[in-house]
């Protein structure tokens, strides 16, 4: 996001925004008595404003555990040289690749997978994945989401916090 954006971000549209986190269905009617001073015209407006900018998508989001791919992996690769854009677009039409990413450093390309338990991933890395022209090794880590993209919202940098001002165990 740009400065300009982030800059066109007024408190009101940053607690719109927290609200449509929690549930993006939320009405205008909802947020607007949730949000002191703001009218459900402002609030449809604001969201309008902010969708148009492109500072917000409205999408469904699928929750692969629900639909039966209850195992994720990451998945660090290292590609030919010549070949990481092309590696990175193939694995990004597959339909179980959640994610993917160029990176720098010691791996290539890192992809997000989904599988139904560790036998499913054992055979899609084994069969699909390690298939694909340019890939040369992978690195593979079993990972329990605690968060994702679908629940950040922005925020400000948090102040610094004071020695001692947070208990220990406590955020």
């Amino acid at each position: 996001m740009n400065k300009r954006n982030r800059s066109s971000l007024d408190p009101k549209d940053h607690q719109i925004l927290i609200l449509l986190v929690e549930d993006g269905r939320m009405t205008s009617r909802e947020i607007a008595r949730r949000i002191p001073g703001l009218s459900e015209r402002a609030v449809r407006y604001r969201i309008q404003r902010m969708l148009k900018r492109g500072l917000i998508q409205v999408r469904a989001i699928a929750d692969a555990r629900q639909l039966g791919f209850p195992v994720t992996a990451d998945v660090w690769m290292k590609v030919d040289p010549g070949l990481i854009t092309q590696v990175a677009e193939e694995l990004s039409r597959m339909a179980r690749v959640t994610y993917v990413a160029h990176s720098f450093g010691d791996q290539d390309v890192i992809i997000q997978i989904v599988a139904r338990d560790v036998d499913d991933l054992h055979r899609y890395l084994t069969e699909v994945v390690a298939r694909v022209p340019g890939v040369t090794g992978t690195t593979t880590y079993i990972v329990k989401k605690l968060k994702d993209i679908h629940t950040w919202f922005l925020v400000e940098d948090p102040p610094v916090m004071q020695a001692g001002s947070i208990s220990p165990g406590k955020e």
